[in-house]
């Protein structure tokens, strides 16, 4: 007989301390104990533990927990023996004493849970000792392994499927924090699930915080943003060990208590690292994606992936590290196109099929790093979830967005000179070659094919070869283009593309989350606005070649670069630059100066200090068209409702256009909103949760309030 709501309660509360159980795990409990096999799939930080432990309380016998790692083993038995419960685990970790002492422990069913890794379970030794006990229940752990597609594939775990023929009788539970629905087929198929129950709760993390920064001077960045948390700890990811090493002993340095974890160090070293880090004792693991999975540290405030993640599963199972208490907690990805070649070269090192299938999920995870929509939204859609919200008030794009501009020439640039290109050799190819032939590059290849030749050659001298790849992975994420996943990844027009081709359609494209390529300071260098810069310098040429005089005879270079340091605005401002005398005031300052206005439109004003170089924050939002058409209907006395059916907007978006305005310093009065109970709700939800929290806040009054309306009485209030 499975037991009741009120029979479970009392075990949650005796030994885990809680008085609920979060969203599905009574559900999940109640199916396991009744003998059913179960597929979970509950986001870090959801429970899943808990979905298998508190059935080996239940009842009596052994649950065996099948765990991919010793760190993850230790760990949870510790809690569990922490918490009275008898449980126990079996790895290469342990002396041989200590090993045949548990054995025999289970022989005479001293305990009610034992972990174990796939290969030792799956002995024939040991298979012949799980028939002579009592086991009640199996439970795979971290399950997305068994499959290819999944993100930790280890082909260990697909010999878990002869535990039907061997124990017919015994119930399977699979569990996994992260698994699109390809993966979760592939579960259930390796896994041999019988009619199994599947649950899958949200993806949605509301209290962490998504960013994506350029990575540039990847150590300072890191640095500089652990020191503002200087009470906090986290977990900053890296590709490599060596890299690993290098993050923790420089932060050590610095004066930041920080220890690397990667498989390269000898055990004892990496438990002792892990238990200084669960204690507290040090506040930053820099780690490989060895360090983590079923870690129950509940404060790491912060995650921070210093290099591209391999795929988007990793990603989201590694940044749902940090605040698994529910506490506001953030996840930084520093991103440079170079980790992605990089990446390139370990997957041209695996065989065809493992190549196919990481080139895709590199592919999604660069377009997740590059995209401008809500991070949240795109997290969840790849897991095949929707998003409710238009903004969610909790990543770099929905606080920050970035600007765009008209990329329709651009676009047409780049999607002729793919058609050329197989037009003239009748085959396609990559996205750097595209690049080369934009900027008139001279290679082997492109003399050898003959596409110095083409009429494309050449022709976008105006964008950098980075700038112009961020372009292509643009118009592959807009549908424009097609890119393969073979070996010799090729760029292929789709018919969406050749509609923008052939009917001049405009297209909107967004300012990359790139930086300029740094470079070593030299003595005399002036730093300055690069892109503003070749602006500049395309301007000086036009009016050279008008007057057919060399470009230095208009400016210097080094006043082009003073320019694009200093931005001057009016023509005083502008004399003081180097180089400008009364005549070239006269002739060129209204020309210069209305190209430095035009760049700042679209870009943020940039400071300089010595070697250093940072985007200086707006002052305020940038209200666009679309933005100032709602303001402007909401003044004239308009409600959202009337708003959103006049536009063919959502009344979110209505709401998330109005909350712009109102960081930007747009007066609207609180109460044509909210009424005074309202507003009183509200702030005591934000006096908990804070206002960098703005999803918490909103989880904590049970979604009543609009995301948007939420954000409108955050910046009424923050701006008085």
């Amino acid at each position: 007989m499975t037991p009741s709501a009120s029979q479970l309660l009392p075990l949650l509360k005796r030994y885990f301390g809680f008085t609920s159980f979060r969203p599905l795990q009574e559900e999940i409990i109640r199916d396991a104990l009744a003998g059913k096999d179960v597929f979970a799939l509950l986001p870090t930080g959801g429970g899943k533990s808990l979905c298998f432990q508190l059935p080996a309380l239940a009842r009596e016998g052994l649950t065996v927990v099948v765990s991919p790692l010793i760190a993850l083993m230790k760990d949870q038995v510790d809690a569990m023996q922490a918490s009275g419960v008898a449980a126990t685990f079996l790895n290469s970790s342990l002396e041989p004493d200590e090993a045949r002492k548990r054995l025999r422990g289970l022989h005479n069913g001293e305990f009610r849970l034992l972990y174990v890794a796939p290969e030792r379970l799956m002995l024939s030794g040991f298979i012949s000792d799980l028939q002579r006990w009592n086991i009640n229940l199996i439970a795979v752990d971290e399950a997305h392994c068994i499959s290819e597609w999944g993100h930790d594939f280890r082909p260990e775990y697909r010999q878990l499927a002869e535990l039907r023929d061997h124990l017919p009788n015994v119930p399977l539970m699979a569990l996994t924090a992260t698994a699109t629905e390809r993966v979760r087929e592939d579960i259930v198929k390796h896994l041999r699930l019988r009619e199994s129950l599947t649950y899958v709760a949200s993806f949605n993390r509301p209290n962490l915080t998504y960013r994506v920064l350029a990575k540039s001077k990847a150590y300072d960045q890191t640095l500089a943003f652990v020191r503002e948390r200087p009470q906090e700890s986290g977990i900053v990811y890296c590709q490599s060990r060596k890299s690993a090493e290098m993050v923790a002993d420089r932060l050590s340095a610095d004066g930041v208590k920080a220890r690397a974890y990667h498989a390269g160090l000898d055990q004892k070293e990496r438990a002792r690292n892990q238990e200084l880090f669960l204690r507290d004792e040090v506040r930053v693991i820099c780690a490989t994606i060895a360090f983590g999975m079923g870690i129950n540290k509940s404060n790491v405030r912060f995650v921070i992936h210093y290099d591209l993640p391999k795929n988007i599963e990793g990603y989201y199972q590694e940044t749902g590290r940090a605040g698994r208490d529910g506490l506001p907690s953030e996840c930084v990805l520093l991103f440079s196109v170079g980790d992605v070649v990089k990446q390139m070269q370990f997957i041209d090192e695996k065989n065809e099929q493992e190549q196919k299938i990481a080139r895709e999920q590199l592919q999604q995870m660069v377009h997740y790093a590059e995209c401008a929509v809500c991070r949240r939204a795109e997290l969840l859609r790849y897991f095949g979830e929707e998003s409710a919200e238009e903004d969610c008030g909790g990543c770099d794009n929905c606080l920050s967005p970035r600007a765009t501009f008209d990329g329709t020439l651009a676009t047409q640039k780049f999607l002729s000179c793919v058609y050329r290109i197989r037009e003239k050799s009748g085959f396609g190819v990559g996205m750097n070659h595209i690049v080369e032939v934009l900027t008139g590059a001279d290679t082997d290849k492109i003399r050898r094919w003959g596409h110095e030749q083409l009429s494309t050659y050449g022709i976008g001298k105006e964008h950098t070869r980075p700038e112009w790849g961020a372009i292509g992975r643009e118009l592959v994420r807009l549908g424009h283009l097609r890119q393969t996943t073979e070996k010799f990844s090729v760029l292929e027009l789709t018919q969406d593309g050749r509609n923008v081709l052939t009917q001049r359609k405009s297209v909107t494209l967004t300012k990359p989350v790139a930086a300029p390529e740094t470079k070593t300071h030299r003595a005399g260098e002036i730093s300055c606005d690069e892109v503003l810069f070749e602006r500049l310098r395309e301007v000086r040429k036009r009016l050279a070649d008008e007057r057919q005089l060399p470009a230095y005879i208009i400016f210097s270079d080094v006043s082009l670069r003073q320019m694009a340091r200093n931005y001057p605005s009016n023509e005083r401002e502008f004399a003081r630059i180097s180089g400008v005398g009364e005549k070239k005031l006269r002739e060129f300052g209204e020309i210069f100066l209305a190209e430095i206005s035009a760049h700042l439109q679209g870009n943020p004003r940039q400071i300089f200090a010595d070697e250093a170089l940072v985007a200086q924050p707006a002052a305020k939002p940038h209200l666009n068209t679309t933005t100032r058409e709602t303001l402007k209907l909401f003044q004239s006395g308009e409600t959202v409702e009337s708003i959103a059916r006049q536009r063919g907007f959502a009344g979110s978006t209505i709401y998330g256009h109005l909350a712009t305005a109102v960081e930007a310093g747009e007066k609207i009065e609180l109460q044509q909103f909210l009424t005074p109970e309202e507003q009183k709700e509200i702030a005591a939800a934000f006096e908990k949760f804070g206002f960098g929290n703005l999803g918490g806040a909103r989880q904590f009054l049970g979604n009543k309030y609009d995301y948007g309306l939420m954000r409108i009485y955050r910046a009424a209030v923050q701006r008085g």
